[in-house]
């Protein structure tokens, strides 16, 4: 599978069936290689990743995350193995430890120890047996890496590493930990809006979810930010270095920073002004890959 160089992330499920569907026609056409689906209070990944393959030709449809919480080793193995059948290869598997509230709140897990569990996952899902047909090639898994260690597991283990709400920095460390041959597919979050006061508001709306997840503030410690940088919703340094805002020419330089740090592909989830997760599609329009070839 070629994974392309530009996708989309993009949470979905405030998007009917149908309306799904046909903004994945509408990623297509735009020439993205690859269409992101996070799972987490909605829709199960893997069904939602079935429907969108069904309803497209030659998009990639990838997991961004599946949680590993959601299904055992052997239910997420046949189920990738199926869909890569089913798709004739259309379909990336990420999978993920979700975070310690999703998982022993909402699930009501026990929240192991992320790269021992994750360690244990995929090598019970490459154990997993299987008797229907198989796809024509392995598929592939890409693991929701943050830290070294789970980075170097992902290297290890799995086809790669799907970073979330990373700097370009963390991508040229992730590609050294990686090295050479293994898929490094980071997020990175885009906003199309020139003044600053409005991008920034919109940015600390969009990321306020996420600093209340100790996953993703150790990890930003880990990238150079204190704690005082985090405070009150993020500093405009924090802000300026999480989410990629301006024009266009300003949005392909931040994409253009991951690429040049080591990353085989980038996929771009837009916020809207008003800071919330619906589609701005003229974002996606104006960076189309068709638009450019």
């Amino acid at each position: 599978m070629e994974l392309g160089r530009l996708g989309v992330w993009v949470s979905m499920d405030r998007m009917s069936a149908a309306a799904g569907a046909a903004f994945a026609k509408k990623v297509e056409a735009w020439g993205y290689s690859a269409l992101w689906l996070p799972e987490s209070r909605g829709r199960n990944a893997l069904v939602h990743s079935s429907w969108l393959l069904a309803n497209t030709q030659k998009l990639i449809v990838a997991t961004g995350i599946a949680n590993i919480y959601a299904r055992d080793p052997m239910a997420m193995a046949n189920g990738q193995r199926a869909l890569a059948e089913q798709s004739d290869g259309r379909f990336v598997l990420g999978v993920g430890v979700s975070h310690r509230p999703m998982v022993e709140g909402l699930r009501g897990h026990n929240y192991g120890r992320p790269v021992a569990t994750m360690r244990a996952y995929l090598r019970a899902m490459r154990e997993a047996p299987y008797q229907a047909t198989a796809p024509r090639e392995p598929p592939l898994t890409v693991v929701a890496a943050l830290g070294p260690r789970m980075m170097a597991l992902s290297g290890e283990l799995a086809d790669g590493a799907h970073p979330y709400n990373t700097i370009p920095a963390h991508t040229a460390k992730a590609r050294e930990i990686l090295g050479s041959g293994k898929i490094l597919a980071p997020e990175v979050w885009v906003l199309l809006e020139t003044d600053p006061s409005t991008a920034r508001r919109a940015a600390r709306e969009a990321l306020s979810h996420y600093l209340q997840l100790e996953n993703y503030v150790n990890a930003w410690r880990g990238q150079g930010f204190s704690d005082a940088d985090m405070a009150g919703g993020g500093n405009d340094r924090f802000i300026d270095a999480i989410v990629g805002w301006g024009d266009e020419a300003q949005i392909r330089k931040r994409i253009q920073e991951h690429w040049d740090a080591g990353a085989d592909h980038v996929c771009i989830q837009p916020i809207s002004a008003s800071g919330g997760r619906e589609v701005d599609e003229r974002v996606l329009e104006l960076l189309a890959p068709a638009s450019r070839s």
